[in-house]
């Protein structure tokens, strides 16, 4: 994943953000085999690991491309990067691409009120905090591509279906391709339709479980 990103053309710095736990110590080693900064932070508190390691880097704004997400695609970080320099957004995503495609954007101003309202120090399903709370200012970008426009394809890794829907589409490609588009991915399953099935079902399981747990939100000040 860590090759994969590094194809888009925009981010200034890649950092893998990882939790200060001894099961982590693996990540100095991947950090500097694949020439990356590393940082450690808070174990369960997602926002709280991020915004330091915002703060260690000095950055203004930052992407985040989460880990089980294995065909995050570097172009729509370019493309996410070009809107969130422009200052108008506080978090910016993508609409339309297969579920687990997309990074964010996230505006350190916007990450920093969020860190100083929570009252949570676990924070998994953290984009809630930036969409649902009605603080900041969102944009969509809506991909209406025909070729790429595909929101209920599963590429995100959670449960064995999907470790095997991922399996299945890297031996296709790899290792002729050590870089693959999303769109040779989608006419790839476009051809091949079955691959889609190994994991479809596992999305409503998500969501389900998803809103069990991270639906509400609870800050200081605010009701949601």
């Amino acid at each position: 994943m860590i090759t994969r990103i590094k194809h888009a053309q925009s981010p200034d710095k890649y950092v893998i953000c990882t939790t200060d736990l001894p099961e982590d110590d693996v990540f100095k080693e991947v950090a500097s085999r694949c020439n990356t900064e590393i940082f450690r932070g808070h174990p369960t508190d997602i926002l709280k690991r991020w915004l330091d390691c915002a703060d260690y880097f000095k950055a203004r704004y930052f992407i985040s491309a989460e880990a089980d997400d294995v065909f995050c695609d570097p172009d729509y970080i370019d493309v996410i990067v070009r809107e969130l320099v422009k200052g108008e957004y506080d978090y910016i995503t993508c609409k339309g691409l297969p579920f687990g495609v997309t990074p964010t954007g996230i505006k350190v101003s916007a990450l920093r009120k969020i860190c100083e309202m929570k009252m949570d120090d676990d924070t998994q399903g953290q984009e809630r905090y930036f969409t649902k709370s009605g603080l900041f200012k969102v944009k969509n970008i809506y991909i209406d591509d025909p070729e790429i426009h595909n929101p209920d394809i599963r590429m995100t890794l959670d449960y064995q279906e999907d470790y095997l829907f991922f399996k299945t589409i890297f031996e296709r490609f790899y290792p002729k391709q050590t870089f693959f588009t999303l769109r040779e991915i989608l006419r790839l399953l476009k051809e091949h339709p079955e691959i889609i099935r190994i994991n479809e079902e596992m999305q409503e399981t998500y969501r389900k479980r998803y809103n069990s747990l991270y639906g509400s939100l609870n800050l200081k000040n605010t009701k949601i």
